[in-house]
């Protein structure tokens, strides 16, 4: 059996904050440690039907940069959906939603910077 190991490596500062997100998988073709701002993991345990997860950002997210995340990580959970169920109709309101989530967070930001 073929095995593929991703390691993630959380710099914290004093405050145990995270300052940088390093990764690197084997089965990547980048040759180079990749930096994120920000991870989502999760896991499913099939014995206690439950989801585990792991979110991080560092302090130099911006506000921005965490709505385009979160925009594109519904949308690509939808997708995902997809694949594994063929169930339009959900995905098709899970990616509405997302939609929704996106304009609502624009339209705040312009009411901000006005």
């Amino acid at each position: 059996m073929q095995t593929s190991t991703i390691t993630i490596d959380v710099h914290l500062d004093k405050d145990k904050i995270p300052d940088q997100i390093n990764w690197k998988a084997d089965s990547s073709s980048a040759e180079e440690t990749q930096r994120a701002k920000a991870m989502m993991l999760a896991f499913w345990d099939g014995a206690d039907k439950s989801a585990l997860r792991i979110d991080l950002w560092t302090k130099d997210m911006m506000v921005d940069e965490m709505a385009d995340f979160f925009y594109q990580t519904m949308m690509s959970m939808a997708d995902t959906y997809d694949r594994a169920t063929h169930h339009t109709e959900l995905v098709s309101d899970m990616k509405k939603s997302a939609k929704d989530f996106y304009k609502k967070f624009r339209e705040m930001q312009e009411k901000e910077n006005k």
